[in-house]
């Protein structure tokens, strides 16, 4: 995570033989040539600093269960979607904590900005049936699955 502060302009260490400090130190930035992350637009960071958020997705006899860990996300700030062809959508944001002018940050190690995730459902999702819950920062959506259909069998008697 310290990765992604310095990435988020979470400030260099003050110490580079710090041993608890994992922020990258870029001999090139200032450069004019530079192409370091360090030149990527701010919203760019923040976007994909969090965009890998981590989703369980496990089947039961009954239903598609995603779980998502949200930690310190209200239910007003995710949004679950349907698209066209089957797809859930999870999507939302964190925004970043605000400064105050006598702050002085030590570090910044908790991602912010949007995540985004599509999962394509197989045939047998009840896409209409769709529930979302959120509770303690875990959200969870159900997908019903439709009933298999057992093939019917008909023993055919054999003449002769």
């Amino acid at each position: 995570m310290a990765l992604i502060s310095s990435v988020l302009g979470g400030g260099r260490r003050s110490n580079i033989f710090d041993p608890i400090s994992l922020d990258i130190w870029d001999p090139f930035e200032g450069f004019p040539f530079s192409t370091t992350l360090a030149n990527v637009p701010n919203t760019a960071r923040e976007t994909s600093a969090f965009v890998s958020t981590r989703i369980d997705w496990k089947e039961t006899p009954e239903a598609h269960v995603f779980k998502a860990d949200l930690p310190g996300l209200k239910k007003e700030e995710v949004k679950v979607e349907v698209e066209e062809g089957r797809v859930l959508k999870i999507s939302g944001e964190r925004t970043k904590e605000q400064e105050e002018k006598n702050d002085k940050w030590h570090r910044v190690e908790r991602s912010s900005g949007k995540f985004l995730r599509r999962f394509r459902l197989p045939e047998n999702a009840k896409m209409d049936q769709v529930k979302a819950t959120m509770e303690n920062g875990v959200l969870t959506v159900r997908v019903p699955k439709e009933e298999v259909k057992k093939p019917e069998v008909k023993a055919i008697e054999i003449s002769g």
